[in-house]
Parts: C-alpha cells; sequence; structure tokens
C-alpha cells in the first residue's frame, strides 16, 4: 500500500467517525432543544436563553465525553445492530446521568444557581427523545443503504426446508448476508403442528402448499435442506421434488464442518449429484477386512486410476507391511504418490512402479521381488467406442494382462486374486465388454488347477460416480462451457455406485472369497441418464433447454440402452451381506481357456480386428455387438 493510499483509506475512515459524531451532537442539541420547550409548553417567551444556551454547552460536553468514551459513533452505520443500539443506550443513561451528578455538585459548592439548576423532567425527556432518535436514525440509514444498494442486486427467493434450530439458524445466516438479496419465503415443515403458524414473521408451509403457491412463480428460487438427520432416501426424495420442477436445492455443511455451532453462507452448497444417486451407506465388516490385509503384502495393478487409487486410500488405513503400486500411467503415478506422502504410516512401505501389466519381463520381475500376499487386479481398459476402434490394445491389456497376473500369482504362491469386473462383461456387446468376460472366465478357471494355493476372485459393478470417463464429468464439463449436454438415447439407462462404495466391495470380496467367486452388488434402481442431465443442469441454478440445451447424439458403437449385473442363465447365491451377492457363473475349463487365450494372443500378431473378433464371438457365444461395425460377424455366425 502506498503512503498516498494509506493516507487516503484512514483519513476516510476516521472523517467518517467525526461525521458520526457531528451528527449525534446535533441530535443532542435538538432533544435538549425539545425537551425545553415540551416543559415550557412552547411558551417560548418563558425561557431565559443565556441560562438555556449555557446550559445546552454543559449538556452537549458531557454527552460528547460519555459517546467519547463508549465509542458509540465509532460503528458502520449501514451495519447497526443490537449492540450498536445497546451501546448508545449506555452513552446517553451516562451523559444524563452525569448531568445530574456534575450539576448537583457545581451547584453546591460554585453556587452557579441559575445556570446548573436543571430540571429533572427536562433532563428525563431529553433522555427519552436523543436515546429515540440516536438509534432510530441509525436504523433508518441503514435501512435506506439496503435499500438503495439492493436495487443492482439480483433477488433470490429462499425456502428453508426444515422449521427447527438448524431451520432458525440458516435464516439468521442468509438475513445476514450482503453479497445477495435473499427474500426469505417461508419454511417448510412435515410437522402439522408448525404448519400455518409463523416463527419470526416467516410463514411455515406444508410441501404441497409450497409446490402449489411458490414454484414456477420465482425464477431463481432456492430450496434449502436444513434438517441434519434427514435419512439419504428422503433428502432424495425430496430434492427430487424441486429439481424435477427446475428449483435448485442447497444442503448445509456436516455438523463437525460447523465452527462453535453456526456454519458459514460460504459452507452451503449445491445438493451434490452423487448424493442423489447413491443409496444408504452400506455397513462393510472393517474388522475382518483389517484381519486380512494387516501385516500383508498388497499389490494393486491400475493403481492410478479412480478404484485403483481410491483401493490404495483404504488398504492404508488397514496398515498393511508393503503396499506395491503398478500403472503404466506416469503422471498419474506420480499424483497419486505425491497425495499419500505424509499420509502413510511409517510402518507401510510404500513402492511405486511404472509397468504396463501386459509386458511378462517387467511384471514378472515385480512379482518375484516383492511376492505379494494379496493381488488387486483393477488395471483396465474400459472406454467402450475407443476400445471398439481399438480391439488389440483392449486384447492386449484386458485379457493378456490379465492371464501373465494370475499366472505370476499362482506361480509365487500369491494367497488371493481379486479382479475388479464391470456389469459391461454381462451379455457383453462390446469389445471392453467381452474382454472383461474373458478375463474373468480365464481366472475363475484357474481355481480349477490342481494345487495352485491363490484363490481368484472377481467382482462386478456398474457405473462409478466420477471415475475417469464416467458421464457425471462429462456433463460437468459440458454444462461449464454452456453446453449443450450430450444424451446418446433418451431411454438409455444405468447403474450407479460411489468409488468408496466400489473399493470397499473389493476388499470386503478378498475377505469373503474362497475363490471361484464372481461378487456382484446390490446396486438399487437403475437411473435414466436423461434424468440426470437435467438434474445436474437445474443443480448448476441452470435451467433446461433455456440455459443448457440437451442434445440426442445416438447409441456409440458397442453400446446399449440397459446394463445387467447377471447373465439370463446366471442366478445369485446370498453371502453374509444382504447388499452382496455370488453369481453362479458357467465357468469353462482351464484346458479350453489357455487353448482359447493362446489362439486369441496369436491373432493379435496379425493386427486384423474382424479375425479378433471373431475369436472373442467364438469363446463368448452370447456376445453380440451392438450399434457396431462387428455386428457383421454376428449375421455371419446365424447364417
Amino acid at each position: 500500500m502506498t503512503k498516498s493510499s494509506f493516507i487516503r483509506k484512514y483519513s476516510n475512515r476516521f472523517l467518517s467517525r467525526w461525521l458520526v459524531l457531528v451528527f449525534d451532537s446535533l441530535i443532542v442539541v435538538f432533544s435538549f432543544s425539545v425537551a425545553t420547550l415540551l416543559r415550557m409548553n412552547f411558551q417560548v417567551t418563558e425561557i431565559d436563553f443565556n441560562i438555556f444556551f449555557s446550559q445546552l454547552i454543559f449538556i452537549i460536553g458531557l454527552r460528547l465525553l460519555a459517546f467519547l468514551y463508549f465509542q458509540s459513533y465509532a460503528g458502520i452505520i449501514r451495519h447497526t445492530s443490537i449492540e450498536d443500539a445497546i451501546l448508545i443506550l449506555k452513552a446517553v443513561f451516562t451523559g444524563s446521568l452525569g448531568a445530574v451528578a456534575v450539576s448537583g455538585v457545581i451547584r453546591n459548592t460554585l453556587g452557579f444557581e441559575h445556570v446548573f439548576n436543571l430540571s429533572a423532567s427536562i433532563l428525563i425527556i431529553d433522555f427519552f427523545i436523543c436515546l429515540f432518535w440516536m438509534v432510530i436514525l441509525r436504523f433508518f440509514v441503514k435501512s435506506f443503504y439496503e435499500s438503495f444498494v439492493n436495487q443492482f442486486k439480483p433477488t433470490i427467493g429462499v425456502l428453508i426446508y426444515g422449521a427447527g434450530y438448524t431451520g432458525m439458524l440458516t435464516k439468521n445466516v442468509f438475513q445476514t448476508d450482503r453479497s445477495t438479496n435473499y427474500k426469505i419465503l417461508g419454511f417448510i415443515d412435515d410437522n402439522e403442528s408448525k404448519i400455518g403458524k409463523t416463527i419470526e414473521g416467516i410463514k411455515v408451509y406444508s410441501l404441497p402448499e409450497v409446490l402449489d403457491k411458490f414454484v414456477g412463480s420465482n425464477d431463481g428460487m432456492e430450496v434449502i435442506m436444513a434438517i441434519n438427520n434427514m435419512s439419504a432416501k428422503s433428502k432424495r426424495k425430496i430434492s427430487d421434488i424441486f429439481l424435477d420442477r427446475g428449483v435448485v436445492v442447497k444442503a448445509l455443511p456436516p455438523v463437525d464442518k460447523w465452527v462453535e455451532g453456526e456454519f458459514a453462507m460460504n459452507q452451503i452448497h449445491n445438493v451434490k449429484i452423487e448424493d442423489l444417486l447413491g443409496r444408504e451407506v452400506i455397513q462393510m465388516n472393517n474388522k475382518r477386512i483389517g484381519e486380512e490385509i494387516s501385516g500383508k503384502i498388497i499389490l494393486v495393478t491400475g493403481a492410478a486410476g479412480s478404484i485403483g487409487s481410491e483401493i490404495v486410500r483404504q488398504l492404508i488405513a488397514y496398515f498393511p507391511a508393503k503396499l506395491v503400486l503398478v500403472d503404466q500411467a506416469e503422471s498419474a503415478l506420480y499424483d497419486l504418490e505425491y497425495e499419500l506422502a505424509g499420509k502413510v504410516p511409517t510402518n507401510v512401505q510404500l513402492i511405486v512402479n511404472v509397468a504396463d501389466v501386459s509386458d511378462t519381463r517387467r511384471i514378472s520381475k515385480i512379482f518375484k521381488n516383492h511376492r505379494p500376499d494379496i493381488v488387486f487386479h483393477a488395471a483396465a481398459y474400459k472406454h467402450v467406442p475407443l476400445m471398439e476402434n481399438n480391439p488389440y490394445e483392449a486384447i492386449k491389456t484386458n485379457v493378456i494382462g490379465t492371464r501373465i497376473l494370475a499366472e505370476l500369482a499362482s506361480e509365487v504362491g500369491v494367497e488371493k486374486f481379486v479382479m475388479v469386473s464391470t456389469d459391461k462383461a454381462v451379455n457383453p456387446t462390446n469389445v471392453m465388454g467381452a474382454t472383461k468376460r474373458l478375463a474373468e472366465m480365464y481366472t475363475q478357471s484357474m481355481n480349477q488347477i490342481e494345487g495352485v494355493k491363490t484363490k481368484f476372485i472377481a467382482t462386478r459393478f456398474g457405473n462409478v460416480l466420477g471415475s475417469n470417463g464416467s458421464v457425471i464429468p462429462l456433463f460437468k464439463k459440458q454444462i461449464e462451457r454452456g453446453g449443450p449436454v450430450t444424451v446418446t438415447h433418451p431411454e438409455i439407462t444405468r447403474y450407479f455406485m460411489t468409488i468408496p462404495e466400489a473399493c470397499e466391495l473389493v476388499l470386503e470380496a478378498a475377505t469373503m472369497g474362497q475363490g471361484g467367486e464372481v461378487f456382484v452388488f446390490d446396486m438399487g434402481e437403475s437411473v435414466k441418464i436423461i434424468d440426470l442431465a437435467k438434474k445436474m443442469i437445474t443443480l448448476s441454478g441452470l435451467r433446461v433447454d433455456k440455459d443448457i440445451e440437451i442434445r440426442y447424439t445416438g447409441l456409440r458403437p458397442g453400446e446399449k440402452l440397459y446394463e445387467e449385473l447377471l447373465n439370463n442363465d446366471e442366478n445369485t447365491l446370498p453371502t453374509h451381506h444382504p447388499k452382496i451377492l455370488i453369481a453362479e457363473v458357467n465357468t469353462p475349463s482351464y484346458a479350453y481357456m489357455e487353448v482359447a487365450t493362446n489362439d486369441l494372443n496369436h491373432l493379435l500378431s496379425s493386427g486384423n480386428n474382424n479375425s479378433i473378433v471373431a475369436k472373442i464371438k467364438e469363446i463368448i457365444p452370447e456376445y453380440k455387438s451392438n450399434n457396431s461395425v462387428f455386428e457383421t460377424l454376428d449375421k455371419k455366425s446365424s447364417k
């Protein structure tokens, strides 16, 4: 800050304070004059102006001393509060009391009876007039200032869901915010004893009343969820009601983020789409997971990916002896290593390897150097349209890479090999899903080999919220760019789960798996992608097809309308966890899978995509291409 700007800033501040003090002095003159006139019944001729002016100067002097002592003039007028009014009360009362005391002492010791013979009634009237005008004019200036400034601010109507303590706290936070002109339209509550009543002048409505009275007639309206103990199911239900009507829904921060029982305006956030798609938190058996992981050497492939990195984060909490991270994505692996620096306990050794799972020599060296007890295999190519155009890479990584890992796991005596699969492996319609099904089949067949101690386990789940390639990050980017938001088909649906849930499933599978299981997760209800797009646009405070256009682009190569978790010929068996099931899959013999994958590996050298995909279809009869150049192979095989 320059010297001139410093002087200008602080001189303006002091100047404004002195102006307030001068203004307060004028109120003192006014109040004492009116008090004198009232006492004399407005008989001006009966007033001795020499005595009056002497008394006035005396009163002004005492009040100025009180104002200076209590700093009643130092407050910012536009932010006047009850605390400021109390400070003014103290200053005015002290000035009046001082006038009585000082005038009495001077009159008794020095005389001047005419000058200091102040009437008690004048002092009382003066006290109330002075107090009233000093307080009321400050609030008037504050109100005028806010009215003037609010003309240039956007007005946002706010409905607060919950008329309890948290709702009142929310109301106060919004009413004290200076950045935006918020108008509290009312509270919403399910408690019939509150509906129809008012709280601090704000009416409490039922949900149907609010939908009828406010929704549709207030552009830019927001609903604030102000109930801390609301279940995830109730939150989704209420949020959906308003989001479907184009109303932005916001939520409070978690209670543990509040400071001294309060939260700040900037902590109130839009309800996250992840919260609306997830289910109630599914509890895992952390004790059993800890017993399985603690003190072991764990190897994670695809460690820098969305699933792999979360598996690593969760594994750290169970204190493995060594964590070996494997991924071919150099930058992402570096970022993960940087993130974990300082978070990994001192008794956990972290080893980071840049490696391709399809590189036999490199992967063999890693396995033999570290001899892991448990392997979590999350490395895979997973983008459906991209793999439809690159079958070679899909086979090389998803099938051959998995085979290399599985064989090395059995060779070095790994206890458990947990493969991360996908619902796209069920009745596959694309190369990516078919390669993941092949990987499932190969690893499951290895459980049949006599003498192999490694237990091979697979887990299947649907789309993971926020993962690389997920539709949600794509929609967010499209909305940030101003649209359009692209949806492939109006009827397309998908199952969703959160990254932590997916990884907890993988860890749980490692504890309960005895070899040969394909674990599937209760994914709840599938979600229409078009509904997902509309909700995300509304949550961004924008309007569908007005601010952001939704455009249909048609199904992409290999894409299908509905995902499945089970094949038509597959049934499920229960486990000890109600949300985790075991799929009864048909697994070919190891001998057959060994020959099939050898043939497939041999075909890779030809580089002929049709030959490669035709071989996959031969191994997996239920693989029928959809919206793909490989559909002709299905027609040939059906003749």
